[in-house]
């Protein structure tokens, strides 16, 4: 059986939250559905396009002269790259598809194929950051300014890896609901333009205040690590629980905080019984 979304009034404004909603929903059942290959492939991509993102991030930060906040502003535009390459040029990131929970929710989907989806694109998330990692090193992108990229990139991995688990949680948690308010954005836009301004402000606003996604912390850590001299068994041990807290707190931000939120605003079963709502969108 197959519902399609509803026609909008108009092909010009920007989808509106409810049919953002059932987007979202449709979409998910489609990416919880999709075939391994496909996904593993897509998952590399957006590996390597969030790398990408960081590594544009880590040289226009580099001895920035126009102070804390404002560098930090510009390397967060900066670092809008790599979501936009994801949603522009249909890759699967793990922290994005947070939002297929919301056709979990709705009973669209299984928690296998749900669970399934999520460990395919984390893999292949891992897969592309790290091999964007070997590129890098081998193009010796760390030299770049007297060798001060590469000083940027360590101080950075550091600073991450020095992060308590309950502070790294909690900066996960605000960083993927900023995350997934980009996806949500970018769902409502009809333009490329539409999308890409819709992910910017958001994916900007995370960077600059400083939260933790666990996505593009599989580039930072293992590049730091790399430049660190591959022997200093605190700062894998600290990588390590960076990356645990802010896949966890990632996970959290994304389905409850937006995901969630938004299934109880617009596609819980009594807005769709008491005629709120249009039939449930479903692929098949």
């Amino acid at each position: 059986m197959h519902i399609s979304v509803p026609p909008t009034g108009s092909m010009v404004d920007a989808y509106a939250p409810r049919e953002i909603a059932q987007r979202v929903e449709v979409l998910g059942v489609t990416k919880a559905r999709s075939d391994t290959v496909t996904v593993l492939v897509l998952a590399v991509l957006a590996g390597a396009f969030i790398a990408l993102g960081g590594l544009f991030f880590i040289v226009v930060v580099t001895h920035a002269l126009s102070g804390f906040g404002m560098t930090r502003l510009v390397g967060g535009i900066a670092f809008s790259l790599g979501l936009i390459l994801v949603v522009i040029g249909g890759a699967e990131l793990f922290t994005g598809n947070n939002l297929v929970a919301m056709a979990w929710v709705s009973r669209h989907i299984t928690s296998r194929e749900l669970w399934r989806h999520w460990g395919l694109v984390y893999l292949g998330n891992a897969v592309g950051a790290l091999g964007t990692v070997g590129l890098v090193l081998l193009a010796h992108v760390h030299q770049l300014g007297e060798g001060a990229v590469g000083a940027t990139a360590l101080a950075l991995g550091r600073h991450k890896a020095d992060l308590g688990f309950l502070e790294a949680v909690a900066l996960g948690v605000l960083c993927n609901a900023l995350v997934c308010l980009a996806v949500w954005l970018a769902m409502g836009g009809r333009t490329v333009t539409d999308k890409v301004v819709a992910i910017v402000f958001p994916i900007t606003a995370f960077v600059t205040m400083g939260l933790e996604h666990s996505i593009a912390n599989m580039f930072f850590l293992p590049y730091a690590w790399v430049l660190g001299g591959l022997h200093d068994p605190q700062f894998v041990a600290g990588a390590l629980r960076n990356l645990g807290a802010v896949t966890l707190g990632n996970l959290g931000g994304g389905t409850l905080l937006v995901a969630g939120v938004y299934w109880l605003a617009y596609l819980r079963p009594s807005r769709r019984t008491a005629g709120l709502e249009e039939p449930p969108p479903h692929a098949g």
